[in-house]
């Protein structure tokens, strides 16, 4: 029987504050995906837009800095602006993170085949993993990188019909937003004690003003700027949200592995709504990545509901 008497600071932990910690685990957990719920619905939003790639990224991101700035001031009232100066510069490099996240990927998506841009971004949680080791001292379980290797060898079986048939320009813009996705996450797991929501506004913003160069905002028909300002407040800013409050409390890695789901959530869409078939391999490849999540999560949970309590 183990001596208690002389217990480890990391053993000495009560149970109220194990159950804390477990609660909060989960509600990001719960957050992050959420959030990539609410992404995965853009699919078909885009499909039913006509409007050319940097019009769609003008107006979706000019409503969604609106929508959060909105939200901010509601909720802060007179503090809304201190609630910017505050987020510093950690908030800046994930607005900038998020920013070049975003528009790379719609941008990507008119170069290169979707195959390539989902398989290159999905490198996403390697990254963070690696990020989180060097730069946040922050260990990464063997479970986690089964798991991680588990989801990209899925999404590759889903897109191995097309693999290899893009751009290299889109491919090459997929891998930035594999490295800009997982810088966010990692900043955001650094500065956890810092509200983010202005750094998702910050980044609606950045996206906005790179897209005015470029954009056609008045070529745009009634219907399409409807479904642009859903496009931006609804699936963008709300997303943007979920997925800000729920990294914090989450090890970077977990949290781009959970948005793996995005590349099944996506095409499933497409297939209730427009009848789109995504085919045996998508069907396939969909399945072991969500294996490879539920078995993961599964662990973790099963995990800290089996460790000891303090004596």
């Amino acid at each position: 029987m183990p001596d208690t008497t002389s217990a480890s600071p990391a053993a000495t932990q009560t149970p109220a504050s194990s159950l804390a910690r477990h609660l909060l685990h989960r509600r990001g957990v719960l957050l992050v995906v959420l959030a990539v719920v609410v992404w995965s619905s853009g699919g078909p939003v885009v499909r039913a837009i006509e409007a050319d790639t940097w019009t769609i990224v003008f107006w979706r991101t000019l409503s969604a800095a609106l929508s959060l700035f909105l939200y901010l001031a509601i909720r802060e009232r007179r503090r809304t602006f201190a609630v910017f100066r505050a987020m510093g510069l950690p908030g800046v490099g994930i607005g900038l993170c998020f920013a070049i996240a975003s528009t790379c990927f719609i941008v990507s998506l008119a170069q290169t085949t979707v195959a390539n841009v989902l398989i290159i971004q999905s490198l996403a949680p390697f990254i963070a993993a690696i990020m989180g080791l060097i730069f946040l001292n922050e260990a990464v379980p063997l479970r986690r990188w089964l798991a991680i290797f588990g989801a990209v060898g899925g999404i590759a079986l889903m897109v191995s019909n097309s693999f290899g048939t893009g751009a290299l320009s889109g491919d090459l813009l997929a891998f930035v937003i594999a490295f800009a996705f997982a810088g966010a996450t990692v900043i955001l797991r650094r500065h956890a004690e810092v509200r983010m929501t202005p750094a998702a506004c910050l980044a609606a913003l950045f996206g906005f003003l790179f897209a005015a160069l470029f954009a056609d905002p008045w070529g745009v028909s009634w219907s399409d700027l409807g479904w642009l300002v859903f496009l931006g407040a609804g699936q963008l800013a709300l997303g943007l949200i979920l997925y800000t409050t729920g990294a914090r409390l989450i090890p970077a890695a977990e949290a781009t592995l959970i948005t793996v789901l995005e590349a099944i959530l996506g095409p499933i869409w497409v297939w209730l709504i427009f009848g789109e078939n995504p085919g045996p391999y998508a069907i396939m490849g969909g399945g072991i990545v969500l294996v490879a999540l539920a078995i993961h999560t599964g662990l973790d949970w099963r995990q800290a509901r089996m460790a000891p309590p303090a004596a």
